[in-house]
């Protein structure tokens, strides 16, 4: 057995979930760019251009490496991020959209690049990234979950899958703002944002297919609940198990505690 296969350790099902399990994050990451690159290819084998939203974290560096070394047909694809910081100079190295220009958006000849505009007064500014998120759905997104199980900056406590809006405003709890600081983001808890903008969970959900990254053992408790606790908002992440084509991938780490 060779490739994908011989590197992965397990792979079941979770509801309407598919979870794959591998021994590092590096075969994880590689896996999970394959994935995302057929899948790219399959939206442009059917339409002009592939729609995809980006998470913006170091759990997102493996996959975002693969898929910066892939030859996809860049020029095709439109990209969104899902959360900023509100608050943080345009140029700080910890704002989302210049992590992922770093880490992809200026690494690839990419069609269209939609950042949300950390400067802009937030409720105008998610009235306007909601009007391009709703112009130009998304076909894949490619995200994360975090340490209190939150997706985007959907915190247990702001979740709601039954959200009207597609982009709005949230309080960050403490557990994700900490969260920064365990990431090397910051240097304490003190400097980090207390509000940012998020798409919402169901903006998260509308797109066809979602390629979820989760490495780190400190992701295993909100793994073990996304994946064995009740799905609602006390873990927004759980609601993938009910998403028609969503796949999780994890590596020895974040798997620890199933």
């Amino acid at each position: 057995m060779t490739g994908k296969a011989a590197e992965m350790k397990q792979e079941f099902m979770r509801d309407a979930l598919r979870v794959r399990i591998y021994e590092t994050r590096a075969q994880m990451g590689a896996a999970a760019a394959a994935d995302i690159a057929s899948a790219v290819e399959g939206v442009l084998s059917q339409k002009a251009h592939c729609s995809m939203i980006f998470a913006a974290a170091p759990s997102q560096s493996e996959v975002l490496a693969a898929l910066a070394a892939s030859e996809l047909d860049w020029g095709r694809i439109h990209v969104y991020h899902m959360d900023e910081y509100i608050g943080l100079p345009a140029d700080a190295p910890q704002g989302f959209a210049n992590f992922l220009r770093r880490a992809l958006f200026e690494k690839v000849p990419l069609g269209r690049v939609c950042c949300l505009n950390s400067q802009e007064e937030p409720e105008k500014e998610a009235a306007r990234y909601s009007g391009l998120l709703r112009e130009d759905p998304a076909d894949i997104v490619v995200m994360g979950v975090g340490e209190n199980g939150h997706i985007a900056f959907n915190d247990p406590h702001v979740a709601d899958f039954n959200d009207l809006a597609l982009v709005k405003p949230v309080k960050l709890d403490p557990v994700c703002r900490m969260q920064q600081v365990h990431d090397g983001c910051f240097a304490r808890l003190e400097e980090v944002p207390e509000m940012a903008v998020t798409l919402t969970v169901p903006a998260l959900c509308r797109a066809g297919e979602a390629f979820c990254i989760v490495p780190a053992k400190t992701k295993a408790w909100a793994v073990k609940e996304m994946l064995e606790g009740r799905v609602d908002e006390h873990c927004p992440a759980s609601i993938l198990r009910r998403h028609s084509k969503a796949a999780l991938y994890l590596d020895r780490d974040s798997a620890s505690l199933l």
